[in-house]
């Protein structure tokens, strides 16, 4: 099967509960470290590291997490198209 058409149908599929928590927790990741990278005014060095280190940890949890498929719930969805 082609990996992009995998890709896809992984990422439409239902996701399992835990990871829906845990891609919330990286978008808020995410979202704190763009906050800090856009913050108007003077903003330490480090502290950018920090935040570009945070978006990026963000971004990646976030996708593993869309990625992760319940395959419970895909059979059941699959089940209802069927009939």
């Amino acid at each position: 099967m082609n990996i992009l058409s995998e890709m896809k149908n992984r990422a439409l599929a239902p996701t399992p509960p835990f990871f829906q928590l845990l891609k919330k927790a990286g978008l808020l990741i995410a979202a704190i470290g763009t906050a800090m990278l856009t913050a108007p005014g003077e903003v330490p060095e480090m502290l950018l590291a920090y935040a570009g280190h945070a978006v990026t940890a963000g971004t990646i949890l976030i996708s593993i997490c869309q990625l992760t498929v319940d395959e419970t719930r895909l059979e059941e969805k699959l089940l209802q198209a069927v009939k």
